[in-house]
């Protein structure tokens, strides 16, 4: 079904690969001819090597330094994006901003807020030139697809999903800051990344859908980091076989691996895709060259994919439905024992018990957003579904077409009706089963879910008060042949069904009707409308010469995403409030984070009003007094109080800032990890003035609510140290020890020298 070369490998013609081994050359020569390119050289003919090189800045490959041609946010993130920006001096949107209200426009609560920063967004893409996409039109990423994706472009997000290289754009998704240089015509600034070829041959079989095909790709590259950070690139002749929705719904889920960005080869399919939409002069054929090395390969059989299934609690925990079935009581145990660690044992979470007749028992389905919520998704699903009922027990279904245009082709067709007869619900284009904002499932319940991601609680469940629900990612073509079966975990070939293969039409005059679009023009005549709940970001200090940092929460999951880190759902109706929302830090993880950051945060406001901070925070004294045996001359002058996490490897998941910024308005000063999961939570920490420490693994030199003391820390920044000298300070006396630091940009280092990038961009 899959495999991944142990070594780089040569793309020949797009359909022939040769192996980076010691006889690569000559067999490289007996295909092409005696001209063969060196490895450097064929390195250049990948996709993404030629998008990259176009959008790249500087004069060096090696140091991209990149300009997007599109920015892309939601309802949970422009707010402090846009808010930084002007405090940075924004006049004027300087490339097309698509502002989107699909994460909250169902399930805020708190009066007025929600609408309050809607109107904000509006306000705001009239005055400075963007695009406002109503609540209720469109996801973030379906909007994109039909609207601003264009071959050979580079669109940046604020969200992990963000991901467009079906269509032959090149999409990342960071955290909000990364947008904010943008829109201060600043770069994205990276090494160069890798890139992997996803080398993919045969054609599906029915019943197979592009859930299938990312979830059996997640398994086999999450655990082993096989693209981590590096670029997909999808070629060979499978891709052809496949419709442009069904790429969409692999490409949306490339986010899960931990990879950087995609891209795919086009062809006269995805012409197609822009011809529907009405932007037949955005297409671009896009190929590798006659010879392109790849830094890695997967190769895939698509016709040996069979409906898989991702258990609680990641979209890595995969099986095949079959093999589940056939293995039903060990699987099920196994992820139980898995959430003794996930949990921590806070609840009894139990999935055996859901096993009748020697069945698997499920309470809900969903169908929803940019992964789930696409046209052939849903049409197939009704095909499955067609005649009959998803029954009068505990079992519901509900689907979120991704855009309007999609919904309304559906009523048009009858498959909307087709869906609703059978029991399911039909909804408007809304994120929220994606990260707990609609749909929690009720107490210890299975929902299985088109979405994107099922870690601990995103669906809604609240772990503090002795709540669980849990999340099993399956393909809607198979969520739909279980809804037939009323529940039970049924994959769809195991139906008979005759698929319609119904055409797509798109309206355009819906959105030509509802969306506000600039143009790029700018009034700065309009004045911005600000909601109570709508408030700036505190002040932050610089860097200080010297630092005194308080562990105050210590994580040992193998992984800590960042909805662990600050969850979503209802906190997300704090998303305009940075001090509001941080008092949900790490709530279903570590509840006592923030209280003990908060009692760090008083020593930190003390020293910068010049008064005594054991006198705010007591414990300090005897801290300061070990200090002063070897550091006599740290005073209130040189020295800044914080706190730090330890994480085994954190930020997994979601690209919102806030994991990072909340952290930071309670005091936090730096990370202490192992590894980090993925490039984007790094440079939110980075962004928000925050030392990204790393540790080597094994046993730590200190331990929850441990002090910490690092001496020169703003001159080994300076001086670009990649080793800190550092001390636990414990029982009166000061244990070194080393942390280290990986590589940062010039604007890095200056980022975190002058406290954030607010302080940065004012100086």
């Amino acid at each position: 079904m899959m495999e991944l070369l142990k070594t780089g490998a040569y793309l020949v013609n797009g359909t022939e690969i040769i192996e980076d081994t010691p006889e690569a050359a000559a067999q490289l020569q007996a295909v092409i001819g005696p001209n063969v390119p060196s490895k450097e050289e064929a390195a250049k003919g990948t996709i993404a090597y030629g998008i990259l090189e176009a959008h790249n800045t500087s004069d060096n490959m090696d140091k991209l330094k990149i300009r997007f041609d599109k920015l892309t946010s939601h309802d949970i993130t422009y707010v402090g994006i846009i808010q930084t920006a002007r405090a940075s001096g924004l006049e004027k949107f300087p490339m097309p901003y698509v502002l989107t209200n699909c994460h909250n426009s169902l399930c805020a609560v708190g009066g007025t807020i929600n609408e309050d920063d809607h109107m904000f967004g509006l306000t705001c893409a009239k005055k400075y030139g963007g695009i406002y996409v109503p609540p209720h039109q469109a996801v973030i990423h379906q909007f994109a697809r039909e609207m601003l994706a264009c071959g050979g472009a580079m669109i940046l997000g604020s969200d992990s999903h963000t991901r467009y290289g079906a269509l032959g754009t090149m999409a990342m998704g960071e955290g909000g800051p990364e947008l904010v240089k943008q829109l201060l015509n600043q770069t994205y600034d990276i090494n160069m990344p890798g890139v992997i070829g996803i080398y993919m041959t045969g054609e599906p079989i029915k019943g197979v859908g592009p859930q299938d095909v990312a979830l059996a790709i997640i398994g086999a590259v999450f655990q082993n980091g096989y693209v981590n950070n590096k670029v997909m690139e999808f070629v060979g002749p499978g891709v052809e076989k496949l419709s442009a929705d069904f790429r969409i719904g692999v490409d949306v889920m490339t986010t899960e691996t931990t990879c950087l960005s995609s891209i795919w080869k086009t062809d006269d399919v995805i012409k197609d895709f822009y011809d529907i939409h009405g932007r037949a002069g955005d297409y671009k054929e896009l190929n590798p060259a006659p010879v392109a090395y790849y830094d890695g390969m997967v190769k895939i059989d698509l016709s040996k994919i069979r409906p898989m299934i991702a258990m609680p609690f990641h979209p890595s925990n995969t099986y095949t439905i079959e093999d589940m079935n056939r293995n039903l009581m060990d699987v099920l145990h196994d992820c139980e024992q898995k959430a003794l660690v996930s949990l921590d044992g806070q609840v009894d979470f139990k999935l055996t018990d859901k096993v009748h007749n020697g069945k698997l028992y499920v309470e809900q389905g969903i169908i929803a957003g940019c992964a789930g919520g696409g046209f052939e998704n849903l049409c197939a699903a009704a095909d499955i579904i067609k005649g009959k009922s998803i029954g009068a027990d505990e079992f519901t279904l509900s689907v979120y077409p991704a855009s309007t245009p999609i919904y309304m082709e559906l009523v048009k067709n009858g498959a909307a009706a087709t869906l609703m007869e059978s029991g399911a619900i039909v909804k408007t284009a809304f994120c929220g089963p994606c990260f707990g904002a609609g749909d929690t499932p009720s107490n210890n319940s299975l929902s299985i879910r088109h979405s994107t991601r099922n870690f601990p609680n995103r669906e809604g469940s609240k772990l503090q008060n002795g709540q669980i629900a849990s999340v099993a990612l399956m393909d809607a073509r198979s969520i739909a042949a279980t809804a037939a079966n009323k529940g039970y975990l049924t994959p769809a070939t195991d139906l008979d069904v005759e698929y319609s293969g119904r055409k797509y039409h798109f309206d355009s005059s819906i959105y030509a009707n509802r969306v506000f679009d600039s143009k790029g023009v700018a009034d700065p005549s309009v004045e911005i409308k600000f909601g109570p709940n709508i408030k700036d970001w505190p002040k932050m200090s610089a860097l200080p010469e010297n630092m005194i940092l308080k562990v105050v929460s210590e994580i040992h999951d193998p992984v800590t995403t960042t909805d662990e880190l600050i969850p979503s759902g209802e906190t997300s109706s704090y998303r305009s409030n940075p001090l509001g929302l941080a008092e949900f830090t790490l709530s279903r993880k570590d509840p006592a984070y923030v209280g003990r950051a908060k009692e760090v945060r008083a020593a930190q406001e003390a020293v910068e009003a010049d008064k005594n901070p054991a006198e705010a925070l007591t414990e300090l004294a005897p801290v300061i007094d070990a200090i002063h045996t070897k550091y006599a001359k740290i005073t209130n002058e040189n020295i800044g109080i914080g706190s730090t996490i330890f994480a085994v490897k954190p930020g997994d998941g979601s690209a919102r800032e806030q994991a990072a910024s909340c952290q930071k308005v309670l005091g936090g000063w730096a990370n202490i990890a192992n590894e980090y999961a993925t490039k984007r939570y790094r440079s939110n920490l980075i962004n928000w003035g925050m030392l990204p420490f790393l540790i080597e693994k094994g046993d730590l030199p200190f331990t929850n609510g441990d002090y910490i003391f690092l001496p020169d820390v703003r001159k080994a920044v300076e001086t670009k140290a990649s080793e800190f000298e550092a001390y636990v300070v414990k029982d009166g006396s000061l244990v070194p020890f080393v942390l280290k630091m990986g590589e940062l940009t010039d604007d890095e280092r200056e980022i975190i020298l002058k406290g954030c990038l607010i302080n940065y961009n004012r100086q």
